[in-house]
């Protein structure tokens, strides 16, 4: 089995009402899947039928035996007069582990001994990285990991996500409100509202019908900052049309800028 883990047409109610309507997903080793969706379309209900938190009424969700998942929640919300330090909370995940190591490669190493109540918002999503890398994950799921970021400092996370994705062939499971902050980490995107409306890669899901329908042409036209010129087009599955001109071969990537 070489996906990390696997949703087929998984349905779940809740008081009767429809939160997951026959949604199916995969993650596999070194890519990035971005599941985006309004208020209430059951982004976090997915996580948590992915982690196994909670049973679907059907379908089926299969998981890489021995897999090993970092999870950062969406917020994490720690009272001023609550003596928790970054080390002592590093060291609940791992207390073994290289804590200092962990933070330097989240580009937070000054922050070890500080307290987690005074961090910024983007210290805090770092820290929240670094602890789930600290249990060596091969899944990584990320529930609006920059909440409360800056543009830059939401940049800077997703540069790491996606560092982490290729260079360590990790799974991100990653989910998200807004699609044009993510365009650039995600391999491909799960528009999602209680069931699939689209899925493939973020240019393509950008233009579908049905996510303009969803999040409005006003939304569409801000990702045009976002989108690259090239001389190849994406289908809605992510694989390449590649149209052939003087620095394009045959069979190859084009060159783009």
């Amino acid at each position: 089995m070489s996906a990390l883990v696997q949703l087929e047409r998984v349905s779940l109610r809740f008081d009767g009402q429809p939160a997951l309507n026959g949604v199916s997903l995969t993650v596999e080793p070194g890519r990035i899947v971005t599941v985006i969706g309004p208020n209430g379309a059951g982004k976090s209900t997915l996580i948590k039928v992915a982690l196994g938190l909670v049973r679907p009424d059907s379908g089926s969700v299969i998981r890489r035996p021995g897999l090993v998942v970092g999870y950062v929640p969406q917020k994490l919300a720690v009272p001023a007069s609550f003596p928790l330090s970054v080390r002592r909370f590093l060291a609940m995940a791992a207390p073994k582990g290289d804590w200092q190591g962990a933070l330097d490669r989240v580009s937070a190493g000054h922050v070890l001994t500080r307290q987690v109540s005074q961090l910024s918002g983007g210290e805090l999503q770092r820290v929240m990285l670094a602890r789930a890398l600290l249990r060596q994950p091969h899944l990584l799921v990320l529930d609006e990991p920059v909440g409360g970021v800056d543009m830059t400092g939401q940049a800077e996370i997703y540069d790491l996500i996606a560092q982490e994705a290729r260079q360590s062939q990790r799974g991100v499971l990653l989910v998200s409100h807004d699609l044009h902050v993510v365009m650039a980490a995600t391999d491909e995107v799960v528009c999602l509202n209680g069931h699939v409306c689209c899925a493939g890669h973020p240019e393509a899901v950008a233009q579908h019908p049905e996510y303009l329908a969803l999040f409005g042409p006003r939304v569409a036209a801000s990702l045009a900052v976002y989108t690259h010129v090239h001389d190849h087009s994406h289908r809605a599955d992510g694989s390449v049309d590649h149209v052939h001109g003087p620095n394009c071969q045959h069979g190859q990537e084009c060159n783009h800028g």
